[in-house]
């Protein structure tokens, strides 16, 4: 077993026993778990990351390091030593006071009352950093990154139990090691972190996770493998927890990209919050806001405009009624230029009947800059709307040349959602001269996750969609390369199997041949007429059997 593997497996470890805290002080599956785990995560990843980076200062770094234990030397340090030492750090780096450190509460942890003691340094921490590590609300709120988390357990007699577990589970294990590395491994620490809480469970705006592959299929579709991009904005108007973001900073380079996005759910953002902090792009949190991207858009010029971003990508929720400001959004004719849908007559919770996702095509379209550049996952239903807003909004991505590709994926590939989901590709630019259409709807392999049977991309699928867009290359059955007016002329469809060959296979027979299998087929059909005639008669006789019964 290799060094990665070793602190994979005890960061895994580590959120476990933190999950069995949880569930042993009757927190498991409720509202607050995720947040207590994230936050408790997050602290022990703050404390290990203020020491790594305080210890290679050039001044105070010797002195930390020379000592046997970090902390302990830290606690000697006077209040202008300390502000000295943060004027140091890099502005992404976590400030922590002496008092804040996890051996300074692992050593409280026998006091009395230490629930409080933990509650009011996590507080006090945020409180410090807030200017780096909060994130806004579509109203201006600030939302700080940690919270005071023992009041959640709702009997007070165990809110000092449940403390002193929280530090022992955390200070189990050092992230000091990852940093030192730079191992790549947060993406699948995420995806584990996050796992049991990124489901349906969280009401009609729920999270709906996207996998890996489709989020890196559509990061390096928009963004080549050599590219020297610096400085481009990077925006998700339904972000969740960032997959697609972050796949598309790794893929431009995270020091190379801001990150900007809004989602309307709490708990997605705030866990897009740690995953920006995981994956070095803190200085990106700023732009974080959480709203209603559709009634608040947050991210607009000093005219009150849409700010236009280099890239857009988005997942969005895809069927949703919204009843309570539908009207104001179709009163907003310049952003949702190709309509918004109607209220059903009959609201039904379970299950939702808006197509909210054509909204979101919409906004997503509005977002980009004229040389801006876009994917964005959709219903495949959609590739080929023959009417209504889907129709309207294929027809102007084809009319003004911003399509250049779609790529249609297998089923059961999303978490939740049976639907079927195709990606489209976008170019404001329109300098396509075509577009490159894939049907990738047999890949995938089947595995199962608890009850559920689902897929997932293998490796080399992955590599053959890719490749294939890029070499632009037509393969029988898969892709097809198709001119604007080929488009137009098959009702504005996207759908690549519409555009494949129709090939009928010949076999060159000789006359002794086609009179046998001709005789054959006319046995065969001789006898099964003849079948069928006594079937029918002996239908007629029982229905001569049947008698009317007084």
């Amino acid at each position: 077993m290799n060094n990665n593997q070793t602190i994979t497996e005890s960061t895994i470890r580590l959120i476990d026993s933190l999950k069995s805290t949880t569930a042993a002080f009757g927190l498991a599956n409720s509202g607050s778990e995720y947040k207590i785990i994230i936050e408790m995560f997050l602290y022990k990843y703050f404390n290990d990351k203020f020491g790594y980076e305080s210890k290679r200062l050039p001044i105070y770094g010797e002195r930390l390091k020379k000592a046997e234990k970090w902390d302990a030397e830290y606690d000697k340090f006077t209040d202008e030593e300390v502000e000295d030492l943060f004027s140091y750090l890099p502005g992404s780096v976590p400030r922590l006071r002496p008092e804040h450190t996890l051996a300074h509460l692992y050593n409280a942890s026998g006091q009395g009352d230490f629930s409080t003691i933990l509650d009011n340094t996590l507080i006090k921490i945020a409180n410090l950093n807030a200017d780096t590590f909060a994130i806004s609300t579509s109203g201006k709120s600030k939302v700080n990154i940690f919270s005071a988390i023992t009041t959640y357990v709702t009997d007070i007699q165990k809110h000092d139990q449940f403390a002193v577990s929280l530090i022992r589970d955390i200070a189990s294990f050092n992230f000091e090691s990852v940093f030192a590395e730079k191992y790549d491994f947060f993406s699948r620490i995420f995806e584990y972190l996050i796992k049991d809480y990124n489901n349906a469970g969280g009401g009609k705006y729920a999270e709906y996770y996207t996998p890996r592959a489709v989020a890196q299929i559509m990061a390096r579709l928009l963004v080549d493998d050599e590219a020297k991009l610096r400085g481009v904005t990077c925006y998700d108007p339904a972000a969740g927890t960032g997959t697609l973001l972050m796949a598309l900073a790794h893929q431009i380079g995270e020091d190379r990209c801001l990150i900007y996005s809004q989602d309307i759910s709490d708990k997605s953002s705030e866990m897009l919050r740690l995953n920006l902090i995981l994956n070095n792009l803190s200085g990106s949190l700023p732009n974080i806001v959480q709203g209603n991207t559709l009634t608040e858009p947050a991210h607009k010029e000093s005219n009150g405009a849409l700010k236009k971003f280099d890239f857009v990508v988005s997942n969005p929720p895809f069927k949703l009624d919204f009843p309570d400001f539908r009207d104001s959004l179709a009163s907003d004719c310049l952003r949702f230029w190709a309509g918004v849908p109607n209220v059903p007559s009959k609201i039904d919770p379970v299950k939702p009947k808006m197509a909210i996702y054509t909204c979101f095509i919409q906004h997503f379209i509005n977002s980009l800059k004229q040389t801006g550049m876009g994917a964005i996952v959709v219903p495949t239903g959609f590739i080929s709307a023959k009417s209504g807003i889907g129709n309207k909004i294929l027809h102007r991505i084809v009319d003004e040349h911003w399509i250049y590709g779609c790529i249609s994926m297998p089923d059961r590939i999303f978490a939740i959602t049976g639907t079927k989901v195709s990606i489209l590709l976008l170019n404001k630019s329109t300098s396509a001269e075509k577009v490159m259409l894939i049907d990738a709807s047999k890949f995938g392999e089947e595995y199962k996750d608890g009850n559920n049977t689902k897929k997932r991309l293998r490796p080399e699928e992955v590599e053959k969609i890719v490749t294939t867009f890029r070499n632009k290359a037509v393969v029988d059955g898969f892709s097809a390369f198709v001119s604007y007016d080929e488009i137009k002329e098959k009702g504005y469809s996207l759908s690549a199997g519409q555009y494949f060959d129709v090939k009928i296979d010949y076999v060159d027979i000789t006359e002794e041949e086609f009179n046998s299998r001709m005789a054959n087929y006319k046995s065969e059909l001789q006898s099964q007429f003849s079948e069928s005639h006594r079937l029918e008669e002996e239908i007629m006789k029982q229905l001569d059997n049947l008698r009317f019964n007084d």
